[in-house]
């Protein structure tokens, strides 16, 4: 057998992955480069927001080394992780939707309830069996306690969760939906229509924010119902929905630059108001009450601060990735193709990397910086190596 050299391999590796993100069945006639790098990056951004987590950010998360604190470290990160949330699974959702109607026309409604299955449910059911189990084992290691022990004692007793595979879940909910109603109601070919005006987007921030701040009074962020946390399902919905609208369209690949440049102004006028209300908090009393959920002021500014600030991250950066990446070239096409495995395994990972030098002393953004990009780089190789697989590469 002939050696290969590493950079051989590598570039080989290369090659067919970028063979394989361009296959009919990635929908590569349905793509475009700049979305597909969008989407690849706000995947990793997704590992550091559950490593911001384990440093001092608010949020659950399976290990946190250093807990919630009014430091500054901890309120930056809080900060990070905040407004992350109110973008960033709300872009997956609108970029889902996006491609759920073609991907139905190239595969007809049986192929395309398989293909959705396959790749949405094997990895649900993989992570809720296996990979749950397995990290909250290695995060308890750091009480001394077995990890096998654990393991077992978490799999005799059931107590599983589809920890971030509940968006696969919400996905499947959502596309069962979407499919009842496009039963119902019969799809008919429709004129060009032009971008929604910024009187429709001011009216979905505004009703998204309304549906929210109620939703919240119910389910407050945090609370889960059946391993979904309703609270930010508002903008969840209307996402996806406005995704599988736009599809015929093609609107994301045509968003109005003025359209976009107002949004994103809006999205930054509004980002400090969360920050400014929750410092008032302290010294004003009626400013008191928990921003998660309640019939409080603080609630009521982050439900509707959450779509005002999406609205214009996720216009701004979907005009400037399909600009800045007309076609994916260098390390792009690879991580665009290892992305949803990275999503899928990226929790054991950050873990055991958090618990490899929890005992060195370091700042804890120090920390954040050292442990996100190192589970970054070993989440891309992880899945390179599992790609090689078939039987992964068919799934994901």
């Amino acid at each position: 057998m002939n050696e290969v050299s590493a950079s051989e391999y590598s570039a080989e590796t290369s090659r067919e992955e970028a063979k394989a993100s361009a296959s009919p069945k990635a929908g590569a006639k349905e793509r475009n480069g700049g979305i597909d790098a969008l989407r690849a990056a706000v995947t990793l951004l997704v590992v550091f927001h559950h490593t911001a987590i384990t440093y001092g950010a608010a949020g659950a998360w399976y290990y946190k080394e250093i807990l919630p604190s009014r430091s500054l470290s901890s309120l930056l990160l809080t900060l990070f992780a905040a407004a992350n949330q109110a973008w960033f699974m709300g872009l997956f959702f609108l970029l889902a939707g996006y491609y759920t109607p073609p991907a139905l026309n190239r595969h007809g409604t049986a192929g395309f309830v398989r293909e959705r299955l396959i790749r949405l449910g094997i990895p649900l059911v993989f992570y809720f069996l296996i990979l749950h189990p397995l990290t909250v084992a290695l995060a308890l290691t750091a009480r001394e306690l077995s990890f096998v022990r654990v393991f077992a004692w978490l799999w005799s007793n059931g107590k599983f969760d589809p920890g971030p595979l509940w968006f696969a879940e919400a996905l499947l909910i959502f596309t069962a939906v979407w499919l009842g109603w496009r039963g119902i109601r019969k799809p008919e070919k429709t004129a060009k229509l032009a971008f929604p005006s910024d009187r429709v987007l001011l009216a979905a921030a505004l009703v998204t924010g309304a549906v929210a701040f109620l939703l919240r009074l119910v389910w407050p962020v945090g609370v889960n119902v059946a391993f979904l946390q309703l609270g930010y399902f508002a903008s969840y919905i209307v996402l996806f929905a406005a995704g599988c609208a736009a599809a015929d369209q093609k609107w994301l690949e045509q968003i109005p630059e003025d359209l976009k440049r107002r949004w994103v102004r809006i999205a930054w006028l509004a980002f400090p108001v969360l920050p400014i209300v929750a410092v008032l908090a302290r010294a004003a009393p009626w400013l008191h009450g928990p921003p998660e959920g309640g019939f409080n002021l603080q609630a009521l500014v982050y439900a509707f601060w959450e779509p005002f600030v999406a609205w214009g991250f996720i216009l701004g950066l979907l005009t400037f990735f399909q600009r800045r990446f007309a076609q994916l070239r260098g390390i792009w096409p690879t991580l665009a193709r290892r992305a949803f495995l990275i999503y899928i395994i990226h929790p054991p990972v950050v873990v055991g990397v958090a618990l490899v030098w929890r005992d060195v002393a370091a700042p804890a953004l120090v920390k954040f910086l050292v442990t996100g990009s190192l589970a970054c780089a070993l989440c891309y190789v992880i899945a390179g190596v599992s790609l090689r697989i078939p039987a992964v590469a068919r799934i994901v």
